[in-house]
């Protein structure tokens, strides 16, 4: 059986441009979802696993100074919650921090793609094998165990490279890595390559590689041997051919999960809308009346 991986890689370079204007000024791992911050469900489910450090790629200061603060403690805020007995809140203060749990970050300078922003990570994940979650893809599974859960379950059995995959539309598959020579068994579907964002007559599967990913140290040395993909950036996604292309083997699996893109204001939407239903079923009947008003 194959050991956990105990470093998650969160990629938090992006200028949100699609949240503006609350991006403005705050980052979009700020927003919430059910008053929950976007980039605490990546955090929370990465302590799930067991991972015991995070390294945040950001873009400037400011989006550092963010998630610094964010993940450390708050001693004045503390005091003040006790000096006025309001336990359940700061009880929710010292739980936003995973007991453990070690917080690293890596600058990326440029915006070069997303595979440039993994490998600004190398010199602190050094030879461990890792995790890479885009934290703005949010999974939620209301059933069952969570999106990582999933994938260490099969990674634990296959070691290699093990990534959250998606069924989609022949032409869908334009917008995403397609997983090649795919053979399907269950949930679990086994593949001999990648391809990023292929030309639609040449879409080797319906298989889409979404992430999150759990990958093998030799993806970190091979990135720099990574060349610029058709969207000029340096792709993830082909660093993980090249890998398979030495041996590495790649398992998908279709993660019973339903994924919000909280970089669009619409699915951000939604994800609130959802949760907020769940956890909070008394406000089932406001909803409804505010339907029912805006039918009338």
């Amino acid at each position: 059986m194959f050991a956990k991986p105990e470093v998650c890689i969160l990629p938090v370079a992006g200028l949100s441009t699609r949240n503006l204007p609350a991006t403005k000024v705050l980052h979009k791992g700020f927003l919430t979802l059910d008053n929950i911050p976007i980039i605490a469900y990546a955090v929370d489910a990465a302590k799930k696993i067991g991972i015991k450090e995070i390294v945040f790629i950001y873009s400037d200061q400011s989006c550092k100074h963010m998630f610094e603060q964010y993940y450390k403690p708050y001693p004045f805020l503390e005091q003040n919650l006790k000096e006025k007995n309001k336990l359940d809140l700061l009880k929710v203060l010292k739980d936003i921090i995973p007991e453990g749990m070690k917080f690293s970050f890596a600058l990326q300078d440029k915006p070069l793609g997303n595979g440039h922003a993994i490998l600004m990570a190398k010199d602190i994940v050094q030879k461990r094998n890792f995790v890479v979650m885009w934290p703005d893809d949010v999974y939620l599974n209301f059933n069952g165990p969570s999106i990582l859960e999933q994938l260490v379950e099969v990674y634990q059995q296959t070691g290699g490279i093990v990534e959250n995959i998606m069924e989609c539309r022949r032409e869908e598959m334009v917008r995403y890595g397609a997983l090649i020579d795919a053979e399907r068994d269950g949930d679990v579907v086994r593949a001999k390559g990648l391809i990023e964002k292929p030309p639609l007559d040449k879409v080797p599967s319906n298989y889409a590689s979404m992430g999150p990913y759990i990958l093998p140290n030799i993806v970190m040395d091979l990135l720099p041997e990574v060349k610029k993909g058709t969207n000029g950036e340096i792709n993830l996604t082909d660093a993980i051919n090249l890998a398979v292309q030495k041996g590495e083997p790649l398992t998908g699996v279709l993660c019973k999960a339903e994924r919000f893109d909280c970089g669009t204001n619409k699915d951000l939407a939604k994800a609130n809308l959802k949760l907020s239903l769940i956890n909070h079923p008394d406000l089932r009947t406001y909803a409804r009346e505010v339907l029912e008003e805006l039918d009338a």
